[in-house]
């Protein structure tokens, strides 16, 4: 299918666009009223996720209102453990838990790799019924955490932890974590294949807890399996291999290491100079982001000039994406994520002459 906005795609190989590309992480959420009253009528978060024609619904609604160059599949990342069986809830005001938490070898014993097209073909089937429902507008995204990251919820239980437990294990039994991660890491790579198979134009790698840990046990715990992950993904004999955005929150530090993945770009959080990014990484990998959440509760005014700083910063040229540095926040005024995407449509151009 040729899209008639590959905005997206073509700023994440790092060719030429008319203006940055703009999408949002957690586009679809609870800071639209549409989202609420979809969520209400599933029951749940996660019958909610498991929904394919809802989740398509969701996945939609932000195109809907703003003018954005991409969607991305309404889902989430603990699906996976989840489909391993370990009983994962969703509670208001605390977030996910499971009921059987991965605590040693025993327990890690007990897990296989999830079917995607049995065990996680709702998901799946949400991305074919929301290809076929975008037609040619836009790309869809496809994601999934990274290993590290689903095995700190896995390990911990819960959200909301000082991970002692998760690196408790990593630093006393890094056998049992390293079986662990290379368990997840196969279940990451086969559902991000068959998100692609499905029909997803790009795949991204949440790693939301990798900035948690030290350098030498981020290569070690983190970044060593999501380059496994890419490899898979990224083979050049491959004609279905598709652009692969990799996200570390907190991973300023370790740009260079995870450039050489051999992914096409990646994902930056705020506390990051994306100016100073751009120069470490050069030319190896498209940048998205990296605006503050928390400015969308500023004035439309301010968003503005805070696109304009972010857009100078990164300078003239292609390979940037503009994003969120994280997801925006459940209390944002519509109107001011409209302002954000506007301003970027407006300033955005003359960086691309």
């Amino acid at each position: 299918m040729s899209l008639i906005n590959d905005r997206l795609l073509r700023a994440l190989r790092r060719q030429p666009v008319d203006r940055t590309p703009i999408w949002i992480m957690r586009q679809a959420g609870r800071y639209l009223s549409e989202y609420r009253r979809t969520r209400a009528r599933a029951g749940s978060f996660l019958a909610l996720c498991q929904n394919p024609e809802l989740a398509c619904e969701v996945t939609l609604q932000p195109l809907q209102r703003f003018n954005l160059d991409a969607a991305i599949i309404f889902s989430d990342i603990l699906t996976i453990p989840d489909a391993m069986g370990l009983g994962l809830r969703f509670t208001d005001g605390e977030g996910p838990s499971f009921e059987r938490p991965v605590r040693g070898r025993r327990d890690i014993d007990r897990l296989g790799v999830p079917d995607p097209e049995s065990d996680l073909g709702y998901v799946g089937e949400a991305i074919r019924i929301t290809v076929d429902a975008l037609g040619d507008r836009v790309p869809l995204i496809g994601f999934s955490g990274s290993p590290w990251t689903l095995a700190a919820y896995m390990v911990e239980g819960k959200s909301g932890t000082d991970f002692r437990t998760v690196k408790g294990m990593a630093f006393e039994q890094p056998a049992d974590m390293h079986r662990l991660l290379e368990i997840l890491t196969d279940s990451v790579a086969a559902c991000l294949m068959a998100q692609r198979d499905a029909g997803a134009s790009a795949l991204m790698l949440f790693d939301t807890w990798g900035g948690i840990l030290s350098r030498h046990h981020f290569l070690e715990f983190s970044l060593g399996y999501m380059e496994r992950i890419v490899a898979r993904l990224n083979r050049a004999d491959d004609p279905a291999a598709v652009p692969i955005i990799l996200f570390t929150k907190g991973g300023g530090s370790w740009l260079e290491a995870m450039a050489a993945t051999g992914c096409q770009a990646l994902g930056l959080d705020w506390t990051e100079d994306l100016g100073h990014a751009r120069q470490r990484v050069g030319e190896r990998v498209a940048l998205q982001g990296n605006m503050d959440p928390a400015i969308l509760e500023a004035s439309p005014r301010r968003i503005r000039e805070e696109v304009e700083v972010l857009l100078e910063r990164y300078g003239k040229g292609t390979g940037h994406v503009f994003n969120l540095g994280h997801g925006i926040t459940p209390g944002v005024d519509p109107a001011h994520v409209a302002a954000l995407v506007e301003a970027v449509h407006e300033l955005s151009p003359v960086f691309h002459r």
